[in-house]
């Protein structure tokens, strides 16, 4: 599976009509969506929701990562899962997950953390934040020059998040990113559907949908 496109991030725990939202997303092209929810662990919603959005993104063949809880992603069956700083170790959600699984890791502005996480076996890396974020306002700074090295010496895709809007997201593509990660810029815009489509028309094209 190639990772190119919008990565659509759920919004937390205040998403509402989040299936429809996340809909509306795909159908302006997102690639791939994550279930971003900070509910503990074990949580009955949370389970509900995120096997909901399983099978929306199975009608529609878009790959459901979940963010943080390998359990969860193990438990629904879902595409894969994204790894922070403080998150599962990569071998243990390989194991648990298997070898076919989308297994991202956060790497923030850490150049060796993404050498590490290739060495692991990920499946993508992901840097930021790029800008001012609404989602992660005290996380550090990264470069466009991060996204240029890591381009040259890794063999895996890139992923940039971090405040990114349809207005300043065409230096990240032009510095070989190969995907766009973004939360409040379509799921706290009023129509996520417009939103979405304004940045997969940057990599200049639209996914075709059912």
């Amino acid at each position: 599976m190639r990772l190119r496109g919008l990565y659509a991030i759920t919004n937390g725990n205040n998403a509402t009509n989040l299936l429809e939202r996340v809909a509306a997303a795909i159908a302006g092209g997102a690639a791939v969506v994550q279930y971003r929810y900070k509910a503990a662990s074990g949580t009955p919603h949370r389970e509900c929701e995120a096997r909901d959005l399983l099978a929306l993104c199975r009608a529609y063949r878009v790959p459901l990562i979940i963010n943080d809880d390998v359990a969860l992603a193990a438990t629904i069956g879902a595409d894969g899962v994204h790894l922070g700083r403080d998150d599962a170790v990569v071998h243990e959600a390989r194991r648990m997950l298997g070898d076919a699984a989308i297994i991202g890791v956060s790497c923030y502005n850490d150049f060796d953390r993404a050498v590490a996480a290739q060495q692991a076996g990920v499946s993508y890396v992901a840097f930021g934040r790029f800008f001012a974020s609404h989602t992660k306002p005290d996380a550090a700074p990264a470069s466009l020059n991060l996204i240029r090295q890591a381009k040259a010496q890794l063999s895996i895709p890139v992923v940039a998040i971090g405040g990114i809007t349809p207005d300043n997201a065409a230096p990240l593509i032009d510095a070989g990113v190969d995907m766009l990660a973004v939360v409040h810029g379509i799921f706290g815009q009023a129509d996520p559907e417009q939103a979405a489509r304004r940045y997969t028309q940057l990599f200049g094209h639209l996914r075709n949908h059912p």
